[in-house]
């Protein structure tokens, strides 16, 4: 799981805790909208781009809006945490599907993962068993921690249920997206820089490095990490002559970057500070992609056929 935010909201101080929690905890805020959970009901929960089990323990109207502290299941105390109604969802079939979905995704890329790991295991190499030397275990902690322990992206609402109509028409429908896209990866990037421009009045360059750094990660990652199978063929037709893939694959394939971002970047070397800077720039990128959500990503995708046959008139 990613990492908490037990921080999003604090307890009250004693002067005025009793009174104000009483005001605002219960089924009804002040001005009588209802409370969407109620406590001990069991939910589903976003935490990055998975759903999780979990179970409201106490909710409370806070700043205009319902919060909900919820604890997942199966999981410790340690990642019990305060969360939006838009973190959540009710359990029913329809929501019970997305969470499978989304982990039956998780499960291929895991498995394809360890296959290459193995596949590239040097034979015969051996660990000597015995006493670890001096600074042995710590090495070995860090490299073997959790990539969403160490780097997590919270996805806006509409972009994982994005990513799950994405893995639906390809995997189960054996739809494509239709290729070369318009706006491209390289377009989005510059609608992208253009906007923080004229927001701040100037072009950052940290901003700028970002996106360099983006678009580096797109282009090596999506043959081996970002296609689903039924999509390499495709690939091998229009990625051709060292043709950059972000100037043919658009928003669709972008996104799916982003759930593999906190494995890529799990092991560089970067202070905790910078790496906060990265997953705000991040962040304020996914919400641009909410923003223009209508624009730049498709609405359907098209049968494999549909797309030979377009291409024919063309």
């Amino acid at each position: 799981m990613g990492s908490s935010n037990t921080g999003e909201a604090k307890d009250e101080s004693p002067a005025d805790g009793g009174k104000a929690r009483a005001a605002r905890s219960g089924s009804e805020s002040p001005d009588g909208t209802a409370a969407t959970y109620v406590e001990g009901e069991k939910v589903l929960a976003y935490h990055g781009p998975a759903i999780y089990d979990a179970k409201v323990q106490k909710s409370e109207f806070r700043k205009d809006e319902w919060k909900y502290f919820v604890h997942y299941l199966g999981w410790s105390k340690n990642w019990d945490e305060w969360v939006g109604a838009d973190r959540l969802l009710k359990v029913n079939e329809g929501n019970i599907r997305k969470q499978q979905a989304l982990k039956k995704h998780s499960s291929a890329d895991k498995n394809a993962k360890l296959g290459r790991t193995t596949q590239n295991k040097p034979k015969g190499s051996t660990v000597a068993r015995g006493k670890k030397r001096k600074g042995q275990s710590s090495i070995e902690e860090k490299e073997t921690r959790s990539p969403e322990k160490a780097f997590t992206i919270q996805f806006p609402l509409t972009l994982k249920q994005q990513l799950v109509d994405d893995w639906e028409f390809v995997t189960q429908l054996g739809k494509l997206v239709k290729l070369p896209r318009t706006p491209n990866v390289d377009e989005i990037l510059k609608k992208y820089l253009e906007y923080r421009s004229k927001k701040d009045g100037m072009v950052a360059d940290p901003i700028a490095e970002v996106l360099k750094g983006i678009r580096c990660y797109f282009d090596k990652a999506l043959l081996p990490m970002l296609l689903y199978k039924k999509e390499r063929q495709q690939y091998h037709e229009v990625v051709t002559d060292n043709i950059s893939p972000s100037t043919i694959y658009g928003a669709e394939h972008l996104l799916r970057l982003f759930v593999k971002l906190p494995e890529l970047l799990t092991y560089v070397n970067m202070e905790e500070e910078t790496l906060t800077k990265l997953q705000q720039k991040l962040l304020d990128f996914l919400k641009f992609l909410q923003k223009n959500q209508g624009s730049f990503f498709l609405s359907a995708y098209e049968g494999a056929k549909d797309v030979d046959e377009a291409d024919e008139e063309e």
